[in-house]
């Protein structure tokens, strides 16, 4: 009975161990089998491993090979291993099973991966570990490296090694002056490390380092140990500022300095502002010069020597190499301006400056290259004289003549300036000599004239032209002559035009002359500049005396106004004087007064007084404006004659009552009385609006009238009249009433409309014929009456008709025929 138990018992650990690695099996696309297994089992052994598959239904002969240690077998189909597998020993096993099938072996392989368990501690590589750190060196370069190990798979997490820093002795000048990075286990300066690291204070410091593995997880395996940092001094520093004199002859590259950093192998470049290639360094730290260098394009130069590991991390602050150019008398001065334009006063003394040239020089201005010395070289045009200097030192130019008048307009003068080594340049001055006034203008006449004007001689006349000749420069402010009238034209009859392009000035008429006022004119001119004068003074030579004499002529005479406004009052009494025509003949010649456009002879003038009079009256209403034309003549010439024109305003009078205007016969009014329903009467008055503006109408002072009636003014001249009792009957009524004008005291017309009253359909037409007002005819008799009267006319025509077919006598005249007009029934 024990070994079925124990035979149950291995199935049963078999199957378990089955279920737990059945993940880990692969089946590769050869048919191969691949599986992985657990290092350290420590289950109960056979371990059965995993089942093998596709073998047959039948086989014989199954066994398992490669395996020198006999750790695996194979039975009833099935892979197991007798004792623990170790994989840092050995990772993996390649196993051959092999079987026989219907007389023919068979096999194929199983590889079998150890998975790595975490049984082993990280250890550093090295018990005691030494380093040394250069003074200078930037925080986070490390200058040493730690380095532990892990014999567990590094691909996972149980040899993934953590690194870290537990400590600094001494903690001196700062407790934290060392860090180690936790991947790589580099060891760098910290900030507080970089700035205050000094080997005088502190020389050797020991830190304790920890190495995790689970990537210093808190369940991780650990092992700590020891490093030694030495503290070095380092020659990296900058080094003194180097002169080079430019244009250094070569070759070329030059040395010029070196620099070197202590420690570990490094790179170094140059930076800053200098040309490409004209500054380089090599491995060895040795800084050439490449090529010439101009001090006047860059005087000194500042430049960066950067350091760095050859990875490319600068690893100390850069240091700087200051190289200062030293001057070579290389270049010529020059001045800023190859022409400068300047003036001089013609009356301007000895010494007097007009203009200071200065040159540049471009070497160095602390040595003496730059001193430059001015000459004047040239003068155009040449004079026996000499009219100016330049100062050796300064450049000043000035005036060496005692005057410059006579000298030419205009003068054109070489500068030279020159260094110690004799390099030069030149530049050009041109001075202009500013005329100044120093000479007064003088007339070439000293009278013109006389001169006889007419006295109807146009403005605009032109009497003559004057003119003063100016010693000074043609065409200047000093040359221009300003002509004044000093005396003799108070009333200003005559004005001065001048042609500033001849000098020139043209006497001109400006006034109407009149002999009888004023028949001769001595007129004094005088001429000065527009400038002060600087030298002399204006004497007689620029004063002239014009005479004119003015020649008498007929003129016409001269109204007083060129229109008058008259203003009459309608209906005033013929006879009056309503305006006086004043005139005047300058050669006091006697004037006739005649009237023109009074087609209706309604005025008449005095022949010789002017008095203007009213033959009739006057209506404003048939005209309330008279427009004529007054005519003087000249009693000795009638072709010399003047006008103007008259209007004469009549002035409204009320002289006109109000009128009713329009036939109210044909218009009737409804009864019973409709709403809003009124005869519109107009009224009209022929006086102005002052006096008919406003018509007023009302009722006769008669109670049953003023009981029936109703007036309502709609505006200035008309009126509703309507019912006013809801009921009157059917007739035609004569509703009496006064129309008054707006005057004080008012006209007034009395005046009565026929007002037709009658019954009305709905839509307001009259439906029987009111009845007619005592001793009026009736429509039926007046229509006889009419038709009778038609009747007679129409045979009497016929007859004169008939009357004239016959007769070749002349048509009778028109004007013999009579109008007779209707008459009208009350």
């Amino acid at each position: 009975m024990k070994a079925p138990v124990v035979l149950m018992e291995s199935l049963s650990a078999w199957f378990i161990a089955l279920s737990v690695l059945s993940q880990n099996i692969l089946l590769s696309e050869t048919a191969h089998l691949k599986i992985g297994v657990p290092e350290n089992y420590d289950g109960i052994f056979p371990w059965y491993l995993t089942k093998l598959p596709d073998l047959p239904l039948t086989f014989s002969d199954l066994t398992v090979s490669g395996d020198d240690e006999g750790i695996f077998g194979v039975e009833s189909g099935f892979l197991y291993a007798l004792k623990p597998l170790d994989r840092e020993k050995q990772p993996s096993y390649s196993l051959q099973v092999s079987f026989t099938k219907s007389m023919h072996a068979q096999s194929f392989t199983v590889e079998v991966c150890v998975i790595d368990k975490n049984d082993n501690v990280p250890v550093f590589l090295e018990e005691s570990m030494r380093g040394s750190v250069q003074l200078g060196l930037l925080k986070g370069i490390p200058f040493m490296q730690v380095e532990a190990l892990d014999r567990d798979d590094r691909n996972t997490a149980h040899a993934d090694l953590h690194f870290s820093l537990l400590d600094q002795i001494p903690r001196i000048p700062a407790s934290y002056m060392f860090s180690i990075d936790s991947i790589t286990g580099e060891v760098f300066l910290t900030e507080d490390g970089a700035s205050t690291l000094d080997p005088e204070m502190c020389g050797r410091y020991k830190l304790s380092v920890m190495v995790q593995d689970m990537a210093g997880k808190s369940n991780a395996f650990f092992s700590t140990g020891t490093v030694l940092v030495e503290v070095t001094g380092n020659a990296w520093a900058s080094p003194d500022p180097v002169r080079l004199q430019e244009n250094l002859p070569g070759p070329y590259p030059i040395q010029i300095s070196q620099v070197k950093w202590s420690g570990s192998p490094v790179e170094y470049s140059l930076e800053g502002e200098f040309p490409e290639m004209r500054f380089t360094i090599n491995r060895e730290g040795i800084i050439y010069l490449n090529a010439p260098l101009d001090r006047e394009t860059q005087d000194q130069f500042h430049i960066d020597i950067v350091v760095e590991r050859p990875d490319g991390r600068e690893i100390a602050k850069p240091v700087e190499l200051r190289v200062m150019v030293g001057d070579a008398n290389d270049n010529r001065p020059t001045f800023p301006q190859m022409q400068y334009h300047t003036v001089v006063k013609e009356l301007a003394t000895k010494g007097t400056e007009i203009l200071t040239v200065q040159a540049a020089d471009n070497d160095d201005p602390k040595t003496d290259n730059v001193r430059i010395f001015y000459r004047l070289v040239g003068q155009m045009p040449e004079t026996p004289r000499n009219l100016f200097r330049v100062d050796r030192d300064s450049g000043v130019i000035t005036v060496q003549a005692d005057s410059m008048e006579g000298t030419a307009p205009q003068c054109t003068l070489t500068i030279t300036a020159e260094d110690a080594k004799g390099l030069n340049s030149s530049c050009t001055v041109i001075v202009k000599v500013l005329d100044e006034n120093n000479n007064p203008p003088i007339f070439s006449h000293y009278e013109y004239g006389p001169f006889h004007l007419t006295e109807d001689s146009s403005v605009g006349t032109t009497v003559t032209v004057v003119s003063a000749w100016d010693a000074d420069e043609w065409g200047g402010d000093s040359w221009q002559v300003d002509y004044r009238l000093e005396s003799g034209n108070e009333e200003e009859v005559f004005t001065l035009v001048t042609d500033r392009w001849t000098n020139e000035a043209a006497l001109i008429l400006a006034k109407v002359l009149d002999f009888e006022r004023e028949n001769e004119y001595i007129l004094v001119l005088s001429a000065q500049n527009s400038v002060a004068l600087v030298r002399g003074r204006y004497g007689p030579a620029s004063t002239a005396t014009v005479t004119i004499f003015i020649d008498d002529i007929n003129e016409g005479p001269v109204l007083s106004q060129s229109h008058y406004e008259v203003t009459v009052r309608e209906g005033e009494e013929p006879g009056r004087v309503i305006a006086t025509i004043r005139g005047y003949d300058p050669d006091s010649h006697p004037i006739r007064y005649s009237l023109r456009g009074d087609t209706k002879k309604y005025f008449s003038i005095g022949k010789y007084s002017g008095e203007l009079k009213m033959v009739q009256a006057l209506d404003r209403e048939e005209n309330s404006t008279y427009t004529m034309e007054v005519v003087a003549e000249d009693g000795r010439n009638s072709s010399l004659s003047a006008s103007t024109l008259v209007t004469v305003h009549i002035l409204d009078v009320n002289d006109n009552s109000p009128v009713l205007v329009g036939d109210y016969s044909w218009k009737y009014l409804c009864t019973p009385r409709w709403e809003d329903q009124a005869l519109v009467l107009a009224s009209r008055d022929s006086d102005g609006p002052q006096h008919g503006g406003r018509l007023n109408f009302s009722l006769r002072n008669d109670a049953t009238v003023r009981h029936n009636w109703k007036l309502t003014p709609i505006n200035d001249t008309h009126t509703n009249l309507s019912l006013n009792v809801p009921y009157l009957p059917p007739e035609v009524y004569i509703v009496p009433f006064t129309i008054s004008d707006s005057s004080s005291p008012p006209r007034s017309t009395f005046t009565s409309a026929r007002v037709t009253v009658c019954l009305c359909s709905v839509r307001g037409n009259c439906r029987t014929a009111p009845k007619q007002p005592q001793g009026m005819p009736t429509i039926q008799s007046t229509v006889g009456i009419l038709l009778g009267t038609l009747g007679v006319i129409g045979v009497i025509l016929i007859a004169k008709f008939v009357r004239l077919s016959y007769q070749n006598s002349t048509p009778p005249n028109k004007g013999c025929q009579e109008r007779v007009p209707l008459k009208v029934s009350h």
